[in-house]
């Protein structure tokens, strides 16, 4: 421990701390083709490129045992992985799974956090190959590392955004955290009552957005069938916003998206209402939607358009127009990145 010099890691932030980290490193390797920055590592090793990403969960920090069942918890661990290799526009083929396990969990319950995790497996026709087990004096612990592939000309990165290209979300935005919100709402609420159960009812689709998330396969099937290749391309774990900075980063370019387009559902803005929440910020930086968040050519317009689960949200511009939301009434609200970050 440095206690000559010491700066706190919550004033990078988590993507501060890995670009303070990576900057300048060097690949010794010729088959590196993509290292860190993007969703997946991308390594070619003749063929097809090999795509890599890896997922650390922690209790505590990113799941809560009080309302997430083990299995839901397997499940979405293993689709916040295969989210990646989607953004990448890839395939994911192989799974491997590190488990830290404390004491106060018996083999009933591994057992219950595998079946979720073999079940998404299922899903994606994605074998698990290997992983590793150890104790934990911290709560569970949960690494997983996915495999997938794609043809070197297919893969999407964040840097590829263009002057003009259309901005396109797939699904609707926000409500992973509103069922966050309710869960910890019925937490407090309930907390030393065990005889009580919540009433979730009507609120069941925000509930699976946030215990059991899907990977969008489907739509980057869409995007294949209809011919259309995304500029740029990143999943939606952070947030709207942050995720939308990331891709203008790395393609040096600006944006503009516009409020009443962003897609919201029903139960997501009256849960807002209901907890007296901005529906809008919770949609921009509320995180763990695992939607697509990508970018194309401005002659893709009418494609786009008759593309069902996809919205067009706005458009890329120059860099020094900056990054902004034009709000309904047509004021220009300048993008911040407000989504999730565990290291602050």
């Amino acid at each position: 421990m440095n206690e000559r010099k010491r700066t706190e890691i919550s004033t990078l932030g988590e993507f501060g701390l890995i670009d303070h980290l990576t900057g300048g490193l060097e690949h010794y390797n010729s088959s590196t083709r993509r290292g860190v920055g993007d969703d997946a590592a991308v390594i070619d090793m003749g063929g097809r490129a090999t795509l890599v990403t890896t997922d650390l969960l922690l209790e505590g920090i990113h799941f809560d045992l009080t309302y997430t069942p083990l299995k839901h918890l397997g499940y979405k661990s293993a689709m916040v992985n295969l989210s990646d290799i989607y953004a990448m526009n890839g395939t994911p083929r192989q799974l491997t799974v590190s488990l830290g396990i404390s004491r106060r969990f018996c083999i009933e319950d591994i057992e219950e956090l595998y079946a979720g995790i073999r079940l998404a497996c299922e899903d994606h026709h994605v074998d698990i190959v290997g992983g590793d087990t150890t104790s934990s004096l911290t709560g569970l612990t949960i690494s997983i590392t996915c495999i997938g592939d794609a043809a070197h000309d297919e893969i999407v990165y964040r840097d590829g955004a263009k002057d003009t290209d259309l901005i396109c979300v797939s699904g609707d935005l926000g409500a992973a955290y509103m069922g966050l919100q309710l869960l910890e709402r019925e937490k407090a609420a309930l907390k030393g009552n065990d005889d009580v159960q919540p009433d979730f009812a009507g609120r069941e689709y925000i509930l699976e957005r946030q215990l059991r998330p899907e990977a969008r396969r489907d739509i980057i099937a869409k995007l294949r069938e209809a011919g259309v290749r995304p500029t740029a391309m990143i999943d939606i774990s952070d947030g709207l916003s942050s995720e939308l900075m990331h891709i203008c980063k790395q393609s040096a370019v600006g944006c503009r998206i516009f409020e009443e387009h962003i897609p919201i559902d029903y139960q997501t803005a009256a849960m807002a209402e209901e907890l007296n929440l901005n529906l809008t910020t919770c949609a921009l930086n509320g995180g763990e939607d695992y939607e697509l968040l990508f970018t194309v050519p401005i002659g893709d317009h009418e494609k786009i358009a008759a593309m069902e689960g996809v919205r067009m949200i706005g458009h890329i511009t120059r860099p020094e127009l900056g990054m902004a939301l034009i709000t309904r009434d047509g004021n220009e609200m300048e993008l911040k990145a407000q989504g999730w970050n565990p290291l602050k």
